[in-house]
């Protein structure tokens, strides 16, 4: 240990927020947001958002994939967890990221996006937080180990 405390005044533990990223792409695009508010505002960012209490984490990305952009998707793989306690300037969080797969359909901004929209997967616009970083990790195991549909 580091002897920080890891408790609260409460005696409740003190942890990073838990968050969900979707990675859907189908073909050869890749579905992104426009963020609506800070931080980030008006950049690009993978859809996502906070786990609610009493939701798994499954079910939270499957949520905001659908409030966000409006499209519905299933799991295909668990991508990679990312908690760089820097990866938010909000504060430390630790983001679950999905590959997500299903029919690629037209995707409207809704909740926390102002716009959603399919981009070519080989010239995406900067992206927020570590979502550049996240990208960059599923091309390397897509390479590995395509998915069975896309």
């Amino acid at each position: 240990m580091t002897g920080r405390s890891h408790t609260s005044t409460r005696g409740r533990p003190v942890t990073p927020a838990l968050t969900v990223d979707a990675f859907f792409l189908s073909g050869r695009k890749l579905l992104l947001v426009r963020r609506r508010y800070p931080p980030f505002e008006e950049r690009w960012a993978l859809p996502g958002g906070f786990v609610e209490l009493g939701e798994s984490c499954e079910t939270a990305v499957l949520r905001e994939l659908h409030e966000e952009t409006g499209t519905r998707g299933r799991i295909v793989r668990l991508l990679g967890v990312y908690s760089d306690p820097k990866r938010d300037p909000r504060g430390p969080s630790a983001s679950v990221v999905y590959q997500v797969a299903g029919r690629r359909k037209a995707a409207r901004g809704g909740d926390d996006a102002r716009e959603a929209r399919w981009w070519p997967f080989e010239s995406l616009p900067p992206l927020a937080f570590d979502h550049e970083q996240i990208v960059a990790d599923a091309k390397v195991t897509l390479r590995r180990r395509p998915s069975s549909r896309s």
